[in-house]
């Protein structure tokens, strides 16, 4: 079907777009049925088609939309409808009720037939928060009743949501002067003009997601690295008429990022990003004879683990995690990254805590006399009898405690399930011994990934701190695993 329209409604080439699919995951779901409203200076014209999604939708989304298994089963599969879709929709700003839902469902079903699809796309909720900042509801329902739209067919279908955001639009521009629409649409849409030696597809490809990103200059030199809960406006955000003649935007010669469901797939996606641009590091040399500094400077990651020896009295003692799982280990307390890192950490302890350098081993403890800090009155004198053995080992103690390293509290791996905040992105990161073992997103992903085994990665501390954060907060679901089968 086609109308007339208004010229001023449609400045450029428009597609009304709305999707009904069998659920809100972009992985495990599809699309089952898709409505468009083309507009340029044409007219209006209808479009829709049901999807079979080659599989058997729920209950609850035949409840919702009305469109069951018996329907589908002779619709034509999406592989089918890509080219007629794909003609349509290119060349035209997408326009839908939460953008990210319907662009990502079909870049994610363009993908799997290897299409790289993109386009530039506007969120009516988010232009509807722009254009009336007064309301606080947004959602099509409320906008439906708000502006007294005639709902034409069954809401939840995909032809009729879409006549729905057409009627919005030219609601709203019978409402406010088209410039108005035009300068907030321009904002909202965000593509900013990128340096020349950055691919312009950049703008499309970035996701509305949460993850990390990384800018890369040349020879891979890593210019920045931060995380994001949108990655999308984060990252064009950095491409503004004020920002471009920056040294950064200047020796920008690369962009790359990792899509995450939540803030902990974010943090992880950060280390992900920083351990592929760190230089490799130099293996490690021989120790010397004797356990001397240099030697132990060069085997990297350490901690101090607590030895007793006589007397009640407890002595750090250097471990290294090239000889100690630190995920099992017990008694360790503070990771460094050098012995010389360890030490002065040591060092700073015992000189806010009045600690004995000779009991803590950062003092020939053979020669006669008070230790060095003693010397400096920064030792209570336990090196010289003015404070017992016990007292001075419980004080080490205590000092150490808000540093100790926490065994894994599992006997196997663990499931930590995330999802974004509108459910369209799920995540399962599957953690061994503090090791984040992958990051899957679904079940038969998962399945996989545990048969394959445990984990030959080694200790890191920034894994350990970001996943050790989020179990001690509680705010994120998990589900312990049985051992991995050896």
């Amino acid at each position: 079907m086609s109308t007339p329209m208004n010229p001023a409604f449609a400045p450029e080439a428009l597609v009304f777009v709305d999707l009904e699919t069998s659920g809100a995951n972009f992985a495990n779901d599809r699309i089952i049925e898709v409505g468009l409203v083309e507009v340029d200076s044409q007219g209006a014209r209808e479009w829709s088609a049901l999807v079979n999604p080659e599989a058997p939708v729920s209950s609850f989304i035949t409840g919702l939309t009305g469109i069951n298994d018996a329907m589908l089963s002779s619709a034509p599969t999406f592989a089918q409808l890509a080219p007629s879709l794909l003609q349509r929709l290119r060349g035209r700003l997408l326009i839908a009720h939460n953008a990210r839902f319907d662009y990502g469902f079909l870049r994610c079903e363009f993908k799997r037939l290897g299409i790289e699809f993109r386009a530039p796309t506007l969120c009516t909720v988010k232009l509807s928060r722009k254009l009336f900042p007064q309301h606080h509801r947004h959602n099509l329902d409320t906008l439906v009743t708000r502006h007294g739209l005639a709902v034409a067919g069954s809401r939840h279908r995909a032809l009729a949501d879409a006549r729905l955001l057409w009627d919005l639009w030219c609601c709203w521009h019978g409402q406010l002067p088209v410039e108005t629409i035009r300068s907030v649409v321009a904002n909202l849409v965000g593509r900013p003009e990128l340096p020349a030696q950055i691919d312009p597809a950049l703008i499309d490809d970035l996701p509305e997601a949460a993850g990390a990103y990384a800018f890369y200059g040349e020879d891979g030199r890593l210019l920045l690295l931060r995380r994001a809960s949108n990655l999308r406006q984060q990252v064009l955000a950095h491409f503004t008429a004020a920002k471009r003649e920056t040294p950064l935007l200047r020796d920008l010669r690369r962009v790359d990022w990792r899509e995450a469901a939540g803030e902990l797939g974010a943090r992880l996606r950060e280390i992900e990003l920083s351990r592929s641009a760190a230089p490799s590091r130099p293996q490690a040399g021989p120790r010397e004879p004797g356990g001397g500094n240099a030697g132990a400077a060069a085997r990297g990651l350490c901690s101090w683990q607590l030895r007793a020896l006589q007397n009640g009295h407890f002595r750090p003692e250097l471990v290294f995690a090239e000889d100690l799982d630190f995920a099992i280990a017990d008694d360790l307390f503070g990771i460094y990254p050098s012995h010389r890192e360890a030490l002065r950490s040591l060092r700073k302890l015992a000189d806010a805590q009045r600690l004995c350098y000779k009991l803590l081993g950062l003092d020939d403890s053979t020669k006669p006399g008070a230790c060095a800090a003693y010397r400096q009155k920064s030792c209570r004198g336990v090196c010289i009898g003015k404070e017992t053995v016990a007292l001075h080992s419980a004080r080490v103690l205590t000092a150490l405690a808000k540093f100790k390293v926490k065994p894994w509290p599992y006997k196997g791996p663990l499931l930590l399930l995330e999802r974004d905040e509108f459910g369209m992105r799920e995540e399962f990161h599957l953690v061994d011994r503090w090791r984040l073992v992958a990051t899957v997103h679904n079940e038969e992903a998962l399945q996989a990934r545990l048969a394959d085994g445990p984990t030959g990665q080694a200790f890191d501390p920034d894994t350990y701190r970001v996943i050790g954060r989020f179990l001690h907060a509680g705010k994120i679901g998990l589900r312990p695993l049985p051992p991995f089968l050896m």
